[in-house]
């Protein structure tokens, strides 16, 4: 009587799921094209079921690994999932277990991966993690709490941040990556904002918090071991934005580390003075192919987007970026520039058919960064206009040069690029 919060409901001897795939080992690191998507965004029923009838979409664009934003259950139904308050059980708003599991032995069938966005920075006050000590005057952890520290220890956290030191943590991340990797078969993870995965206090220093830290090294090292020990094949993705230096070691451990490639990409493809440079992971100092470039994710500015609203023109006028079907070649022209250097590659949904809303685009049309996390249009239609499915032809003929012939992969090359034109 008077209870209230989540109700959690248990089924007793549920059947097990038939997998119709054992085998299945993802693409080697080098050759990855991994498609990300934010279900709520992409099908305009936001389920599983629906997820899996555009496999067809997905093997025909040619990609070999798909990377869903959080699947965890998060707080409330309308979000990007970054809020998790379980990060155990699977988010109810996306579908039930075994519409998953379908959908992930579907996809190994087409030789697809699934990579899941997991969230072990921080936890949302909706989580029993937070609630069974908590202060609810000052409305943090208490200092007992065995897994969240009450302030933060660097300047990007959101929610309550993880004291990965603590064993109650340890014990807490290791037990739910065994139970994705074995219970769902997950391929492997893409963990958000590693690099907060440190008990160093950085308070708003964003610059030391980029620097060396051998302690957050030696945490990631940890739980990748973990992962490797439940499937030798995994994949972990950590989004770090670190050092080179600490960054090298993660590579040559294993990882793989996100390489945001959207400003320069962006300068490409509007016409402006640019350096393509630091999409080659030697550039970074990386002797193994361990860094997944991209030009596009969810957290950046849509490439169209950029070229039709801020592209650069010729001084007499006669050609403008900014031209919708010039505008779509120049998107076509980067992305030449961006599938042939080796490397696993990273596209965001809708990508390959030149999306142009903004990423602050609110339900109302207009543009606000306070609508960053809204709803955006779902644009299949775009397949049924010429331009776009050329720039979409053309992306899929990319990336299949690069998943099929090896030079596009070879660790034994040289990159050359003269942005003096």
């Amino acid at each position: 009587v008077g209870a209230s919060g989540i109700i959690s409901i248990l089924q007793t001897d549920a059947p097990e799921y038939d997998w119709e795939i054992d085998d299945f080992v993802p693409a080697a690191n080098s050759e990855l094209v991994i498609y990300e998507l934010l279900m709520r965004d992409f099908v305009a029923r936001h389920d599983y079921q629906t997820l899996l009838d555009t496999l067809d979409y997905l093997e025909r664009l040619g990609i070999n690994a798909i990377e869903l934003m959080p699947v965890n259950e998060f707080e409330g139904n309308d979000s990007w999932g970054y809020n998790p308050s379980f990060h155990m059980a699977l988010d109810k708003y996306y579908g039930t277990a075994e519409d998953f599991k379908r959908f992930i032995d579907e996809a190994h069938a087409r030789g697809m991966a699934v990579i899941i966005d997991v969230v072990y920075n921080h936890a949302f006050s909706q989580s029993p993690l937070a609630q069974l000590y908590w202060d609810p005057l000052g409305f943090k952890p208490t200092p007992e709490n065995p897994w969240l520290n009450p302030d933060a220890k660097h300047p990007f956290n959101v929610g309550y941040d993880f004291n990965h030191e603590s064993e109650a943590t340890k014990f807490l991340v290791k037990k739910t990556l065994r139970y994705w990797l074995d219970e769902f078969r997950i391929d492997g993870f893409r963990f958000d904002l590693s690099k907060g995965f440190s008990q160093v206090d950085y308070g708003d220093d964003s610059g030391a918090f980029a620097q060396y830290d051998s302690s957050r090294i030696a945490i990631l090292q940890d739980y990748a071991d973990v992962v490797w020990a439940e499937n030798p094949n995994a994949i972990n993705i950590l989004e770090h934005f670190a050092v080179d230096e600490e960054e090298v070691v993660l590579a040559d451990y294993g990882m793989l580390l996100w390489n945001n490639s959207n400003f320069m990409y962006g300068q490409a493809g509007m016409g402006y003075e640019n350096d393509l440079s630091r999409s080659d992971y030697a550039e970074h100092g990386f002797t193994k192919p361990h860094l997944v470039t991209y030009m596009e994710s969810h957290d950046e500015e849509r490439l169209l987007y950029r070229i039709t609203n801020f592209g650069n023109e010729s001084a007499d006028g006669s050609y403008k970026t900014k031209t919708p079907i010039t505008a779509l070649r120049r998107a076509e022209l980067a992305s030449t520039f961006f599938y042939t250097i080796p490397g696993p590659k990273m596209l965001w949904q809708f990508g390959e058919m030149g999306y142009d809303f903004s990423i602050n685009r609110c339900t109302d049309g207009s543009e606000d960064p306070d609508c960053r996390l809204s709803p955006k249009p779902i644009r299949w239609d775009y397949l049924t206009t010429s331009g776009r499915r050329h720039l979409f032809d053309v992306t899929r003929t990319l990336i299949g040069l690069k998943t099929t012939y090896d030079v596009f992969n070879t660790t034994d090359y040289d990159l050359w690029i003269d942005d003096s034109n």
